[in-house]
Order: C-alpha cells, then structure tokens, then sequence
C-alpha cells in the first residue's frame, strides 16, 4: 500500500488532511503523481461512482467590466480582443443553454461581467430563470453576477436559481495582490449571502497567479471552511493585453497535483476542472477526471474551449459516464465515434516526401 493509498485510508475513516499534508501533495515528485492520482481517485469514487457532471456556461453579458482583476480578459483597461456585448435577450440565452442541454449538461451558468448586479439585472435573470426551467425543468441553474447586495440572492432563489458561484480565486494573503477594486471579505460576503439563501455555493480558484504552494493551500482550506458545494478549479489563461499576460508556471504534472490535493483536502465536494483545462492539462486531461467529477462543456466566457464531442470522448474512453443521462449513460444525443481506419503511410522512408519527424 503507498502512502497516498494510507492518506487516502485516513480520510476515508473521517480524519481531513492536514495544511502539511496538503502542502506535501502539492510538492511530490513527478515520478509519485500516478499513485497519488489513484489514491484520490479512490476518494472521488466513493462520493461520485463513475460519474462526471457536465456544465454549460452562456455568457449573458460579456466585458464592459469596472474591476481591475489582474486575470480577467474582462477587467478594466483589457486590450484583449474578446467579444463584447451588453446583456443577451431571454430568448438568445434560453437558446445558448439549449444548446449546452442537448450536449449532456445538466447545470447551466448563467454568468454576466461587472462588479455585480443591479436589482433591475436581477429581475432580468430571475425571467431567464423562469422561462428556461419552463422549458427544462430538470435543469439545474447556476448563476454568477458578481457582489450581491441584500435580498439580491432570496430573490434569485425565489427566481429558482439552484446555485450560486462567487471564486474566491486566491488565497486571502495573495489577494489584493491581483485585484484592489474590491476585498477578499467582500468575495466571502457573496458566499455567505448565497447560503443564508439556502442557494448552493458554488466557489473556487485560479491557479497560476504566481501565488506560492502555501497560498494555494491556504485558499483550499478557506474554500473548505467556507462549505462550497462545488470547487471549480481554473488554470490561468494569460491573455494578450493583460497585466498577467505571458505568464506561465503551470505544467499539466503541477496541473494534477492541484487537483490531488483539492480532493484531499475536499473529498466529497464535487471538483471541476474549469477554464484553462485544455491549455495546460492538455494530453493529461482524461487522467485530471479520475481525480475531479465535473467539467465545462465546449466554450467559455471570452475563450473557446475544446469542441464538445471531444469533452464527450473525454468523458466516455476514461470509463465514465455523463451524470443525469439516461440510466446515468452518456447522453443519447452524442454520436458514438468509430474508429478511424489506419492511415497508409505515403512519406518517409521509400518515398521523395519528407518524414513526419
């Protein structure tokens, strides 16, 4: 039995990891990943079988933001080339989460850029709410607005909003390092709203904003106080026009042992690996699911994502399955692919074409 396998014994048994611990999943050896993978896999199966929760984003409203968030395409004084437009028709967002409906999610985000919404902006999601649970009324719904006042998230829940996300992103101690338009309390005052509301919260990180292992960990264990439902975790995408432009510290390696280590320390939350996933998991994302249950369908807010029949693939040649489908099968709107015929190999050796080397 491998220590990872002890750990994973220990918590099992009810005893949470320590920040010691944790801090020692984060710095293993390359070599140690596998069994360290295995062993949370163990973890992941015992709260969520085999099964993988597939969530769609519609950004109902896209840039235009007053914050200063050092990551965000979206952020005030951002050059990046993102797509920007104001809040999206009810009947242009029902269509966009459709869309995602039809690929095998079952949670919506409905997500809009800005520091937070107005009461006006509420009423305006409560409607899309409304009419897209008229429509799917299996759907679950998941909002994310930014700060919210008083009463903002009882009328969202009134509305029929199951979750609510608000990342807290970073460590309380790397915070304003990355933002100064608002607080790190400000952040978990949405939360805490969120839950007085008896809404889901829906809460995680960015990893990659150059905070050390100890911030990480500091961060996972606040989102673990903090009682989040469900963790996404983002890998930075550094964008063009940026203060965090050109900035890379994550190998898809350092990329697991992230997601180890959030298992650990929340075993029985779901985990979903987020944004960024394709760019720096790359080849490693199929062995990112046996640590993580849940993942983002096709696009995201400003960059594209993966096309979704091959976050299906994903899905469906690790041996899982897309929950909420049909006796929890991969969902019957997904072709199932055949298998390529073999490639005749016309370069090369024998040829006058050059090789694939």
């Amino acid at each position: 039995m491998t220590p990872f396998d002890q750990l994973a014994d220990t918590v099992l048994g009810g005893t949470p990891v320590t920040p010691e611990q944790a801090l020692e999943l984060l710095r293993l050896d390359d070599a140690d990943v596998l069994p360290a993978v295995a062993a949370a896999g163990r973890l992941r199966r015992e709260h969520f079988g085999n099964t993988v929760k597939v969530n769609y984003l519609v950004n109902l409203k896209s840039g235009l933001c007053p914050e200063d968030c050092g990551y965000c395409s979206q952020r005030l004084g951002s050059s990046a080339e993102i797509l920007k437009y104001s809040w999206l028709g009810t009947d242009d967002a029902i269509e966009a989460a459709a869309a995602g409906l039809r690929g095998g999610a079952s949670r919506v985000c409905l997500v809009s850029s800005g520091r937070g919404p107005t009461d006006r902006d509420v009423e305006r999601v409560a409607a899309m709410v409304g009419a897209l649970k008229e429509e799917h009324p299996q759907v679950e719904v998941c909002a994310c607005l930014g700060l919210l006042k008083d009463g903002q998230a009882d009328r969202l829940r009134e509305a029929g909003v199951d979750a609510y996300n608000h990342n807290l992103n970073t460590a309380e101690s790397h915070h304003d390092t990355i933002v100064t338009t608002h607080t790190y309390a400000d952040r978990v005052d949405t939360v805490e709203k969120v839950k007085a509301a008896g809404i889901s919260p829906c809460s995680g990180l960015i990893a990659g904003l150059g905070e050390t292992d100890e911030q990480l960990v500091e961060a996972m264990f606040a989102l673990r106080a903090l009682g989040s439902d469900s963790i996404p975790v983002n890998f930075l995408m550094p964008f063009d026009g940026t203060p965090l432009a050109g900035t890379w510290e994550l190998t898809p390696l350092r990329c697991l042992k992230i997601l180890v280590a959030a298992r650990f320390i929340c075993p029985d939350k779901e985990i979903r690996i987020a944004g960024g996933r394709e760019m720096h998991l790359r080849s490693l994302q199929g062995l990112a699911l046996h640590v993580a249950n849940s993942i983002f369908l096709g696009d995201y807010l400003t960059s594209e994502g993966q096309a979704a029949e091959a976050d299906l693939a994903l899905i469906r040649e690790g041996g899982f399955v897309v929950l909420g489908s049909d006796d929890d099968l991969v969902a019957a709107s997904a072709p199932v692919p055949q298998a390529t015929e073999p490639s005749i190999r016309r370069r090369g050796a024998g040829t006058p074409v050059s090789p694939n080397a």
